[in-house]
């Protein structure tokens, strides 16, 4: 093992069920670091153009990075990419957890599935040896019970399983990858893609490579984690630690940004019965004991922030695991405000269902807010609909309506298909109630209110994303004539550190789309395709900092990096996804946002607000300028492409 890295990428043929093991050269790992950008190497060199993504020529690319093992804050995840089958474009997705860790202590850094298996296998890799292995009596299990299995079979309930669930076998386009059954590799389909290989799950163990892992410069490391250990705690962990991701829920709703009805409005009344405040007080595992902290947060490898929830709930016919964990803010947003159902416990039951079973909350939600819409315009009807009654609100429809869809079954069966693709089956006006780009379903962040997200969510190459980018509050000027430390013109400007190790000085008016907003937009998603290739969790990021990064990277792998260094590995990243896409036809009029974001909100703070068409147009442009774009196509120059020192895509 190299310091901070095995230096072998494990190839696995589906197909033929035969392996053979790749030891790239360090200049390869310093230039891609792992993750997202590691990937898209193989995926551009290895996939023909215009492969079905549930074919046999889809390749499947799992990997962590070169500093994943090394205990700090933030450093365990693992990063999923093919080709999508609910975008037909790149797919990318990543996932914290124990798993990621543990599989860098395997002895591997990647994993390159290629093929389709003839019968299901999982592949079980056990400090550097590895074996596929039958999966038959795996196959249509839910996630928990193939977790048990697999723990019984191999005896060792310590591995760590990454693996699909029931709605991966049946292709549902946007089913997840879980691992310790509530960690999701989410969005854009990875688990689809999994199924269409055969390959039901991923067992990794790494006894050795625990032992054996090698720090550069361990002292210097562990006084560094140290510190960075007790920033965390003091910055981060009070926060989103005690009321998780939904803590923000309150103040979304206040500022007209919670998504609400399939986005008509950015209000909901019963925002209080989905904050993060009350799942704390009332919800979490142990909250009637006052053990939430203990019993009600889960974490991941090394953290000390423990932001995951865990519920368990038991009442009549309805309860709740806790081994699947708990909602996060963009599950109780689509699931709730979108659908206007504020019932907890029925949302974190369809939560729990969706870990089951394999399914991406997000598009799950977006897809069911759309078919609500459409039922009360009168597009669909309880004809359609297998008799449910798709009302807002109507709750007892959420969780059969899962379980079709995880099933594939009557109404579920086209659902399954992701909104977009249900839309273009179902005809009549329905097309106009979607919230997609690029064909993937709206998290639950509002372009209409914060507008370089828009302009991400259009150009982002896997389609809309609300981790691809930071948001704009974070570099806007707020008025707030009140505040005593504002300027002379009654403004606050809000600058944080990170925005800053960028060189963002200047924010910009609130809702405004101008060229700094685009700047702010093309910088932070290259900082977040870094975090993405290296592995880091964004809601720790901010207390690690970039220079942090350097300073890890040094003391963990020995290298003598730069803040710009780092940052052109996440702008290379950006533009590979593109390369990809533009080799399957992609062209900047696909660079758009539905039609429902030039209609007016409704209620609340944001009342009235909406997108404007030529202002996006010119936002785009402006995108595609500082980026070193071709204006006319979107897509990457030959100079652009070079200069990031991938010559070797120019004939791709």
């Amino acid at each position: 093992m190299r310091n901070g890295y095995n230096g072998k990428i494990l190839h696995i043929n589906l197909t033929t069920h035969q392996f053979h093991v790749e030891t790239p050269d360090e200049n390869f790992y310093r230039k891609y670091l792992g993750g997202s950008a590691l990937n898209l190497y193989y995926l551009l060199t290895m996939i023909p153009k215009g492969s079905d993504p549930l074919g046999h020529d889809n390749v499947f690319a799992v990997s962590v990075s070169v500093t994943t093992g090394a205990p700090f804050p933030g450093n365990s995840r693992v990063i999923m990419s093919a080709k999508s089958p609910l975008t037909g474009l790149i797919g990318d997705s990543q996932a914290g957890g124990f798993f990621p860790a543990e599989m860098k202590f395997s002895g591997f850094d990647a994993f390159i599935f290629t093929g389709q298996s003839p019968t299901p296998v999982y592949l079980w890799i056990n400090d550097g040896e590895y074996e596929l292995r039958d999966a038959t009596h795996l196959w249509g299990l839910e996630t928990g019970e193939v977790e048990d299995l697999i723990h019984e079979e191999l005896a060792d309930k310590k591995i760590e399983i990454a693996q699909i669930g029931p709605a991966g076998e049946n292709l549902v386009r946007y089913a997840n990858v879980l691992n310790m059954c509530n960690r999701a590799n989410g969005r854009t389909g990875m688990g689809a893609v999994m199924g269409s290989k055969k390959l039901r799950a991923i067992a990794v163990r790494g006894k050795q490579g625990h032992k054996n892992f090698k720090l550069a410069n361990p002292d210097e490391f562990r006084n560094f984690a140290r510190e960075l250990n007790k920033t965390i705690r003091e910055t981060v962990e009070p926060k989103l630690g005690k009321f998780g991701t939904a803590g923000g829920v309150p103040g979304l709703n206040q500022g007209g940004m919670l998504p609400t009805k399939n986005s008509a409005y950015g209000v909901f009344d019963a925002y209080e019965k989905i904050s993060g405040n009350t799942i704390y007080e009332h919800h979490l595992r142990g909250a009637s004991e006052g053990k939430q902290d203990s019993r009600g947060r889960d974490t991941c490898f090394a953290c000390p922030v423990r932001c995951k929830r865990v519920v368990e709930y038991e009442n009549g016919d309805l309860s709740i695991d806790p081994r699947y964990g708990g909602p996060e803010y963009e599950t109780l947003a689509k699931f709730g405000s979108e659908c206007e159902i504020s019932d907890f416990y029925t949302i974190a039951k369809a939560n729990e269902m969706c870990s089951r079973y394999g399914l991406d909350t997000i598009s799950c939600g977006g897809t069911i807010a759309w078919a609500m819409d459409c039922y009360e315009k009168g597009i669909l009807t309880t004809d359609d609909t297998d008799g449910i009654k798709l009302e807002y609100g109507n709750s007892e429809a959420l969780l059969p309506l899962i379980e079709k869809i995880a099933k594939r079954e009557g109404f579920g069966d086209i659902l399954a298909e992701g909104s977009y693709r249900a839309a273009m089956k179902i005809g009549k006006d329905s097309s106009n109630q979607l919230l997609v780009a690029n064909k993937q379903e709206f998290p639950a962040h509002m372009p209409r209110v914060k507008r370089s997200l828009g302009l991400i969510y259009a150009v982002n190459p896997f389609g809309a994303d609300h981790m691809s980018s930071a948001h704009d509050p974070s570099y806007e000027v707020v008025d707030d004539p009140t505040n005593d430390k504002s300027d002379t013109t009654g403004t606050k400007p809000q600058v944080s550190p990170p925005l800053l190790e960028l060189g963002l000085t200047h924010p910009t008016p609130q809702f405004s789309l101008d060229s700094e907003k685009v700047r702010f937009a093309r910088l932070t998603q290259d900082q977040y395709g870094l975090f993405d290739s290296l592995g880091i969790c964004m809601f720790v990021s901010n207390g690690i900092l970039l220079k942090g990064l350097v300073k890890i990277i040094k003391t963990v792998v020995g290298w003598n990096t730069s803040i710009e260094e780092l940052l052109a590995v996440g702008e290379r990243r950006v533009n590979m996804m593109r390369l990809f896409n533009a080799r399957e036809g992609y062209k900047k009029e696909m660079d758009k946002l539905p039609p429902k974001m030039y209609q007016p909100l409704k209620g609340g703070a944001s009342n009235e607000l909406k997108m404007d068409p030529e202002v996006f147009e010119e936002a785009k442009q402006e995108y595609y300028a500082q980026r070193g774009w071709n204006p006319d196509t979107g897509n990457p120059t030959i100079e652009k492409i070079k200069e990031l020192g991938l010559d070797w895509a120019v004939k791709e």
